[in-house]
Order: C-alpha cells, then sequence, then structure tokens
C-alpha cells in the first residue's frame, strides 16, 4: 500500500487534476478520497508501531495472570481448556489465543490459580476456575 498502491494513485491524481474541472473529474475525486483513506491508515498504523510494546512470557514473574499467561480453566462440567492472553492483533480463538480485551481475556486479568472468573457470553454468564497459570512461550 504505502510503496505500491499510495504512488501509483499519486500520479493519477497529479494527471487528473492537469486536465482542468476538478469538481467532475471522477479520477481526481475517486483518487484524492483513496489517498486520505491511505494517508488515515499510515497514520494509524504508525501510531500503534510506536506505542508497541514487545513482552516476553517467560519473563513475566507473577502468581496471577498478566499479558502473556497461558492460563487453564475448568468449567462446571470439568472440561479444562487452556488459553494464551495476547494482544488484539494477535488474537486468534480457534488456537486459544484470545486477546486481553475479550470478555474471557478480561475477567482472567488479575487472577489467581483456584480463583473463580465470571464473564458474559451469547449463551450466558459462564464461570470458569482458573486451574494453572503459565508463563511460556506462545507459539503460532
Amino acid at each position: 500500500m504505502l510503496y505500491e498502491e499510495r504512488p501509483a494513485l499519486v500520479k493519477t491524481v497529479s494527471w487528473a487534476a492537469s486536465n482542468g474541472d476538478r469538481s467532475e473529474n471522477g479520477d481526481y475525486i475517486y483518487g484524492k478520497r483513496r489517498l486520505r483513506q491511505i494517508d488515515s491508515r499510515i497514520r494509524f498504523l504508525t501510531k500503534r508501531l510506536e506505542a508497541s510494546e514487545i513482552i516476553d512470557p517467560v519473563k513475566q514473574k507473577s502468581d496471577h495472570v498478566l499479558f502473556g499467561a497461558t492460563v487453564t480453566v475448568e468449567d462446571s462440567a470439568g472440561v479444562q481448556k487452556t488459553y494464551s492472553i495476547v494482544g488484539i492483533d494477535e488474537s486468534n480463538p480457534s488456537a486459544c489465543k484470545i486477546s486481553w480485551i475479550s470478555p474471557l481475556g478480561k475477567a482472567l486479568l488479575g487472577a489467581k490459580e483456584k480463583d473463580l472468573v465470571t464473564f458474559f457470553t451469547p449463551r450466558g454468564e459462564e464461570e470458569l476456575e482458573v486451574v494453572r497459570i503459565q508463563y511460556i512461550e506462545i507459539c503460532d
């Protein structure tokens, strides 16, 4: 987007602007709109990168759930599942990687082993017991 689409679009907009009346020039109007969208996305991603912080779960030392923890929980039926608490962009529920801002992620943050956590799902309120908290490498 930054190195291919945007430069090509700048050329198109420049060419369209040189054709005169810009008020009815579709190439110019569409091109300017698309440039604003691309520039907005670039600003958004740049701010995200500047604010990002790499957390190595292996270096975390805590007895309660923090960002980067791998947590094993058990439901009332005795079924255990293990989830890793990750960032928004890394979440993949089918791989048991949940975002720290998901309902379950929020409920788990700060919990200790043996704690009961409650969170809301489309099926209603659910309660899980924290069985184990680990700080291990989270694989892709």
